[in-house]
């Protein structure tokens, strides 16, 4: 193996520099005094705590060990603990390969992190440095979406923290999943030494295809970064990635259904608050920021919770939720691309 192909994308980046930009350029959160933003951290605090119980008594899933406090950050804090993230999870270190190659491309990935930062809710990161990954919890877009839409901020705190503990029980029940994952991103990442002939070509087919394919009926995963990236990869990169978004509906898809099934029980207004939450997912956005959101592939992401849902739904519906826990056996349990789609194929190949 050449030098070049042991190398990772992850060192083409300056990390520090990147959270350093994306701290810097990221929005003020929405006003509020000292007394609301305590009240929020300690409401996020104990609903995290909360959430675990009802949680994992849906899901059957039990892990071993204590389980961690969750973090509660601002917007910039968010960002260099995601930094940090992308950082482990690429391969990177402390010192890019080039000081002003990295430095460029650190300040592009602050900049997108910086745009992220103002809407993600919270999320479970598997790769934080804290042993056995980290829960964090956003505490002022919070405030910002319970206010937008018109929630009761302790409901709309705990509906939160079920679908991001969920994730958490997810890969502490189920530790290879971050192997998993690892794995999937070493391959993705790594550098693989094609002629420039060889990418560009991949891209006229991407650019060809695109066009052929009509705007209503496109693959969410083939649009904005998310389609650029699959243009230029190897097929062992594709199917590395393919793994992933998998990976991913699966597990976004077991959270939003194990927020529905948990819900009624501990969060009262849960149907207004799904209400309209699904509202905002959809509602007409601004030109530019529809713009970022195809080249973010945000609607891909969207698409993962849609379609992960209905998978999830409909196996737990036909055998229920003990049987369904077969897919966190191993890799070769996880569904195919086309069982997302149809259920009932995953059924007959597994249980």
């Amino acid at each position: 193996m050449s030098r070049a192909s042991e190398l990772s994308a992850g060192k083409a980046v300056d990390w520090r520099f990147a959270s350093t930009v994306g701290a810097r350029l990221a929005r003020p959160g929405p006003p509020a005094t000292d007394y609301t933003r305590r009240q929020a951290i300690a409401d996020l605090t104990e609903c995290a705590r909360a959430a675990e119980g009802p949680v994992r008594d849906v899901t059957g899933l039990f892990g071993d060990g204590p389980v961690a406090e969750a973090r509660i950050v601002n917007r910039e804090e968010w960002i260099r603990a995601a930094s940090n993230s992308m950082r482990v999870m690429t391969g990177g270190s402390d010192t890019p390969g080039s000081v002003v190659s990295g430095r460029l491309a650190g300040a592009q990935t602050g900049a997108v992190l910086a745009f992220v930062s103002s809407g993600i809710l919270g999320q479970y990161d598997p790769f934080a440095d804290d042993d056995g990954g980290c829960l964090l919890l956003v505490y002022p877009n919070v405030i910002s979406v319970e206010r937008q839409l018109r929630l009761v901020p302790k409901d709309f705190r705990l509906w939160v923290c079920l679908h991001e503990v969920t994730h958490r029980v997810q890969f502490t029940a189920n530790p290879w999943l971050t192997q998993y994952m690892s794995r999937a991103l070493a391959v993705i990442t790594s550098t693989h030494g094609d002629d420039v002939g060889k990418v560009i070509g991949r891209l006229a087919d991407f650019v060809k295809d695109r066009r052929s394919v009509s705007a209503g009926h496109a693959d969410p995963s083939s649009a904005g970064v998310l389609g650029l990236v699959r243009a230029v990869q190897t097929e062992p990169q594709r199917a590395a990635l393919d793994k992933l978004l998998v990976l991913g509906t699966l597990l976004e898809g077991h959270a939003d259904h194990v927020m529905d099934a948990v819900g009624p029980t501990v969060v009262p207004s849960v149907k207004l608050i799904r209400r309209r939450f699904d509202d905002r997912r959809q509602r007409a956005q601004p030109p530019v920021q529809r713009l970022v959101r195809a080249l973010l592939g945000v609607d891909a992401k969207i698409s993962q919770y849609t379609r992960g849902k209905a998978f999830v739904d409909h196996v737990v519906s036909r055998v229920g939720m003990a049987r369904f826990n077969a897919v966190w056996t191993g890799p070769h349990t996880l569904p195919f691309p086309d069982e997302i789609e149809n259920p009932q194929r995953w059924i007959d190949r597994v249980l």
